[in-house]
């Protein structure tokens, strides 16, 4: 396992605090966001001093019905490659739903969201995940997220859940303490008992990150201060095993300098208490004739160099891995089937599927929305200037029956054009500025009423 030390999520909007700050052994990029071939000036530099930098995806949907899509894989691969990473994570979680296994249309979250604990799910889950490392160069590490809504029915807990899906792949571990941290407030999931059924051997490395609690629910926001509850979440773990990485997450409302250097060295500390915690533990134990507290044994295939499958090719002196069979595609369908309803609940305005809770269900769908609009302010900039204050009603709006199905910057160009075919803005000059704006992107006029008319039958039938 590659030892990490204690690092920091690189954004453009800090790259220059970043490489500044002292005591930072290695950063994590968004694999989204850098091109393979032309790496951020920033990462270069990084990369030059001999700071490790780790590409985290968010897109692939490795949770999802669907198998991943070979061109996101292969554009991941090359990023770990560029980047010359000692391994990729990614995300136990589906982002998109739909398409040919249910016969609808295909829909975007533009969001992470939770995948059902049971057989089928994780059925689906492990094939995905030996096709992502099979395609992938390095080893494969997987998050755990936070999650509003809970999936009725389950048949596992999270740690039993991650438990087998290790025992099953060889897959490394990402484990959030922020989101275990969320799961407990917004599910009830108690952070103690999912680290003490997961495979803390298995641990790649740690997020740790901020987050905000506004009636009743807890917001993994990123972009607030990391809290007491989360720091003790991760002492816990430090106190079970030595992390390889930990690092700290900030997305949004970036602090100066000198609060991102304190929250790194209360970090570093926090994780330190935890170790030594267990070693003092470990000694007294040891003195008075007692067993060492050690993580309880497991099948070998769960020890990461000890016959389990690992992603980027077997580990030196690795056991062959017995490869299990394929699930049945009936898995795929059922799952499908359920992730699509529930997606189409949060983005279309569908009911919500049987056994939700339809007041989280809102909570999420306007979470959605609102992300959706930040993010279309972020990758197109020029539309809050054009619209002004009116930008964030309008897309709230449009959001509320028009699901994204393509990227931002896709979703950015059909609300323009939603505005357009409308008439709006009603200000003359503003109008004209969207209309070149809108026809530079796309090359087009704005559609006559017949592919209006198509367009509007289209997402009726998303609505259905």
């Amino acid at each position: 396992m590659t030892e990490l030390g204690i690092g920091i999520g690189w954004r453009p909007e800090i790259a220059e605090a970043v490489e500044g700050l002292s005591g930072v052994d290695w950063v994590e990029v968004v694999a989204e966001n850098i091109c393979a071939d032309h790496l951020p000036d920033s990462l270069t530099r990084l990369r030059e001093r001999g700071v490790t930098v780790v590409p985290h995806g968010v897109s692939l949907g490795l949770g999802g019905a669907d198998r991943p899509d070979p061109a996101r894989l292969a554009a991941l691969g090359e990023k770990s490659l560029a980047l010359g990473a000692p391994l990729v994570t990614e995300h136990i979680a589906f982002v998109r739903a739909g398409g040919p296994l249910t016969a609808t249309p295909l829909l975007e979250a533009g969001h992470l969201l939770p995948v059902p604990r049971t057989r089928d799910a994780l059925d689906v889950l492990c094939e995905n995940v030996r096709i992502a490392q099979d395609a992938l160069p390095v080893p494969l590490a997987l998050e755990n997220i936070a999650a509003l809504i809970a999936w009725p029915g389950e048949e596992m807990t999270e740690g039993q859940f991650l438990a087998e899906l290790v025992e099953r792949t060889g897959v490394r571990l990402l484990i959030d303490v922020a989101n275990l941290h969320t799961n407990h407030v917004n599910r009830g999931e108690d952070p103690a008992r999912a680290l003490s059924e997961l495979p803390v051997e298995a641990i790649a490395y740690v997020h740790v990150a901020g987050g905000v609690e506004r009636d009743g629910v807890w917001h993994d926001t990123h972009a607030h201060p990391v809290p007491g509850a989360v720091l003790d979440v991760l002492a816990d773990l430090a106190s079970r095993v030595s992390p390889p990485g930990v690092l700290l997450e900030r997305d949004d409302d970036f602090p100066p300098a000198e609060e991102l250097a304190a929250e790194l060295k209360t970090i570093r500390e926090t994780a330190a208490v935890g170790i030594r915690a267990a070693r003092a533990e470990r000694g007294t134990a040891h003195a008075h004739g007692a067993r060492p507290l050690v993580p309880a044994p497991r099948q070998a295939s769960l020890l990461i160099g000890a016959g389990a499958r690992v992603s980027g090719g077997p580990m030196p002196g690795a056991a062959p891995v017995v490869e299990e069979p394929a699930p049945c595609e009936g898995a795929r369908q059922r799952l499908a089937v359920t992730q699509a309803a529930l997606l189409s609940a949060l983005v279309a305005g569908t009911p919500v599927p049987e056994g939700f809770d339809s007041h989280r269900i809102g909570v999420q769908s306007r979470a959605l929305a609102a992300k959706r609009a930040g993010v279309v302010a972020k990758v197109a900039p020029e539309l809050p200037e054009i619209l002004g204050k009116g930008f964030r009603p309008a897309f709230l709006a449009y959001a509320r029956s028009r699901p994204m199905t393509g990227g931002y910057r896709r979703d950015a160009l059909d609300f323009a054009e939603h505005l357009l075919v409308a008439g709006r803005p009603e200000d003359p000059t503003a109008r004209k500025r969207l209309t070149e704006w809108w026809q530079d992107r796309s090359g087009s006029r704005p559609p006559g009423r017949a592919t209006r008319l198509v367009r509007a039958a289209r997402h009726a039938l998303v609505r259905r």
